[in-house]
């Protein structure tokens, strides 16, 4: 199992994935540091000279907690492009893990040495797996720590953060590499991608209908498609996080309520939903698994 994933590694190197996906990672980050410092000093230079006012009808937030809702909107969008862009990678490695080989006949090659076919899935996974977890550590430290020295901002909890993003990616590769002991490569691809936009589009859904409160059936239906694929609740929940207490205590007092955002949520992740999503990737291993011990080769 450690050898097939120390060699879907190499594979990885030698097809220059790992190559550009250091490069477009470097440019990302730099791109959020100049566009963060930027837009903070702008933000901060406009309350110094009373031109940029935030409030409600119930208050106005004070400019400290203005600058600090600023940072966290912009590291939200930051950490976003991350989810979004880790979740792209989960999805086609998890595509292109099994039945591209299956299809070009590698497979018979590599099964045909003492290697069974639940080691096989396993090393995949496992190689594939940790190069998405360092993906999504290193591009959330690098965001947070840039965030940190540039405002002094500090998430409400960055080890829940990067968690929950570590359980998205996991969920969205063990569905597509499941995908992958079923389905042909690209049958496999279009299927995943319209399962991530259903549920892209649910979180809206679940998200207009707490606008006003009280739209259950909206809300519901947002649920009920995060059953489906929980990649976009585990997101929501990890984005709760972001949120530094302090500004929504802040928040709260000036009588603005909870801060909306459409990609983000100001509530804590229900724990059945939590234990579905954990339990979601190991169930979807044991069923590929068991889907690719009965695939003729």
């Amino acid at each position: 199992m450690l050898v097939v994933a120390r060699w879907t590694v190499l594979e990885a190197r030698r097809r220059k994935l790992l190559l550009a996906g250091v490069v477009l990672s470097i440019a990302f980050v730099v791109v959020f540091a100049l566009a963060f410092t930027l837009l903070y000093h702008n933000q901060q230079r406009g309350l110094q000279t009373g031109e940029a006012q935030m409030g409600g009808p119930g208050g106005a937030l004070a400019p400290r907690e203005t600058l600090l809702l600023m940072s966290t909107i912009l590291v939200v969008l930051g950490l976003y492009g991350v989810q979004f862009l880790a979740a792209l990678l989960a999805l086609f490695l998890g595509v292109a893990s099994v039945s591209p080989e299956v299809d070009s006949g590698t497979l018979h090659a590599v099964l045909a040495r003492p290697l069974s076919r639940l080691e096989y899935l396993l090393g995949r996974f496992l190689a594939l797996a940790g190069m998405l977890i360092g993906y999504v550590v290193v591009m959330s430290g690098a965001l947070l720590l840039t965030a940190r020295i540039v405002a002094g901002y500090q998430a409400g909890d960055t080890t829940r953060v990067v968690g929950l993003m570590i359980l998205q990616v996991l969920v969205l590769l063990a569905v597509s590499l499941l995908g992958s002991t079923v389905l042909p490569t690209l049958a496999n691809g279009i299927v995943m991608l319209a399962l991530f936009g259903l549920v892209w589009l649910g979180g809206i859904v679940q998200f207009i209908g707490t606008i006003p409160p009280g739209n259950d059936l909206m809300a519901n239906l947002g649920t009920a498609v995060s059953l489906l694929l929980p990649a976009d609740a585990v997101w929501r929940g990890a984005s709760y996080h972001l949120m530094p207490p302090s500004l929504l205590v802040a928040s709260s007092l000036a009588g603005q309520g909870n801060i909306e955002l459409p990609f983000a949520s100001t509530a804590p992740m229900a724990p059945a939903m939590l234990a579905w999503a954990l339990a979601y990737p190991a169930a979807c291993i044991g069923l590929a698994v068991a889907a690719f011990r009965r695939r003729d080769l």
